[in-house]
C-alpha cells in the first residue's frame, strides 16, 4: 500500500515533465541554405534569439539544393530555399514550388533585385570583377569589357572556376545580355585563352603569385583577404567593369518559402528578417562583405560602394541556368 503513492507521484513527475519539455519546444523551421554556410550561422542564431523560432540548416551548393528540391516536390521538409545566386531559384520558381512572400519580405528590397512574381526576393549580391597582378598588367591595358577576354590577345592571361555556381550566374547574365551565339563565341574564346582553376579563392591566389595575369570572380574574394591578412590578395588589385557591361554584372542571392512549408508563417518571418534593416545591418557586419540590397544599409567603406557600381540591367528570374550548364558542357567546362 505504501507503493501506490510513489507510484503515483512518479507517473505525476513523467508527465509534468512530458508537458514542460513539450511546452519547452518552439516553432522550427527548416532552411535549405545555397548560401555560405559560416554566413548563415551567424545570421541564424540573431533570428533565433529575436523570435525563439529554430532554425535547421540543411547546407548545399545552389544546384544541388535547387536539384532536391524539384525532386522532392511537394514531399520536401524544407520550408525556406536561399541561394547564392538567382538561376538556381528561378529553377525552383519555375517547377511552382514557392509560395508568396509577404511585404513585409519584399518591400525593404529595391524591385530590380526580385521578381515581379513576388515568389522571392534578393537579399545580398556580389559584383563581378578581374582581378589582376599589376607586376603582369597594367590598368590602362586592363579589357574595356569582360567580353574582350574571349580575344586571341589574351591567350594565357585569364584565369576562371567554370564549374562553380558564381561563374555559371555570370555566364547566365552573358547569356541574357548578349544572346546564345555570342555566349558560346566568348565561351570558346576563354577556353582557349584561359587556365581552368578549382574555386575561386585558387583563382585570386593564383593571380597574387603570379601564376596568371587576371582572373574573372566576384569583389568579395578579394576584399575578405583584404580584410584577414592580405596574403593572398596584396599583391593583386580589383578592376570593376562600368557602363552596364555584362563584367558588371550583379549577381544576387535569393531566399524563398516553400509552398509546403509546415511551418509557413515563421517562415515569412525569416525571410522578412532577412530583407529587414536589423538583418541587413547583421549581414553587412558579417564576415561574408556582400553589399546589402536594402538601401538603408550599407558595407564598411573600404569596399566599393554598391552606389559606384554600374550593372547591367538583367531580370533576375531570366537567368536560365540549366541552358548555361549545356552552354559549358559544349564548351568542355563541366561533364
Amino acid at each position: 500500500m505504501k507503493r501506490l503513492p510513489l507510484a503515483l507521484s512518479l507517473v505525476l513527475v513523467v508527465a509534468l515533465g512530458g508537458a514542460a519539455c513539450s511546452s519547452d519546444d518552439g516553432p522550427k523551421i527548416v532552411v535549405y541554405n545555397a548560401q555560405h554556410e559560416q554566413l548563415l550561422e551567424e545570421i541564424a542564431p540573431k533570428f533565433e534569439k529575436k523570435t525563439g523560432i529554430e532554425v535547421e540548416l540543411r547546407n548545399g551548393s545552389d544546384s544541388e539544393l535547387a536539384a532536391q528540391l524539384r525532386q522532392e516536390g511537394e514531399a520536401s521538409p524544407a520550408d525556406v530555399f536561399l541561394t547564392e545566386n538567382t538561376p538556381a531559384m528561378s529553377a525552383v520558381e519555375r517547377e511552382g514550388l514557392l509560395a508568396p512572400l509577404e511585404a513585409a519580405a519584399t518591400d525593404p528590397i529595391p524591385a530590380q533585385y526580385r521578381p515581379d512574381s513576388g515568389l522571392w526576393t534578393g537579399f545580398v549580391a556580389r559584383s563581378t570583377v578581374l582581378v589582376y597582378n599589376p607586376s603582369l598588367v597594367s590598368e590602362d591595358q586592363l579589357p574595356a569589357s569582360i567580353m574582350d577576354l574571349a580575344d586571341p590577345a589574351w591567350a594565357g592571361k585569364v584565369s576562371f572556376s567554370p564549374t562553380g555556381a558564381d561563374f555559371q550566374a555570370i555566364v547566365a547574365a552573358v547569356l541574357d545580355l548578349k544572346g546564345e551565339d555570342a555566349t558560346r563565341r566568348w565561351l570558346e574564346g576563354l577556353k582557349a585563352n584561359g587556365t581552368v582553376y578549382d574555386g575561386n579563392n585558387v583563382v585570386l591566389e593564383s593571380v597574387n603569385s603570379g601564376e596568371v595575369a587576371t582572373g574573372i570572380e566576384y569583389h568579395y574574394y578579394w576584399y575578405r583577404d583584404q580584410a584577414e591578412s592580405g596574403e593572398n590578395s596584396d599583391a593583386s588589385e580589383l578592376h570593376f567593369f562600368g557602363d552596364q557591361d555584362p563584367g558588371a554584372f550583379l549577381s544576387v542571392s535569393g531566399a524563398g518559402v516553400l509552398k509546403t512549408a509546415e511551418h509557413p508563417d515563421e517562415a515569412q518571418q525569416f525571410v522578412a528578417y532577412l530583407t529587414s534593416e536589423e538583418g541587413q545591418r547583421a549581414l553587412a557586419d558579417s564576415y561574408a562583405l556582400e553589399y546589402p540590397l536594402n538601401p538603408a544599409v550599407s558595407l564598411d567603406p573600404s569596399v566599393k560602394p554598391f552606389a559606384e557600381l554600374e550593372p547591367p540591367t538583367v531580370a533576375v528570374s531570366d537567368l536560365d541556368g540549366d541552358k548555361v550548364v549545356e552552354l559549358l558542357s559544349d564548351a568542355g567546362f563541366v561533364l
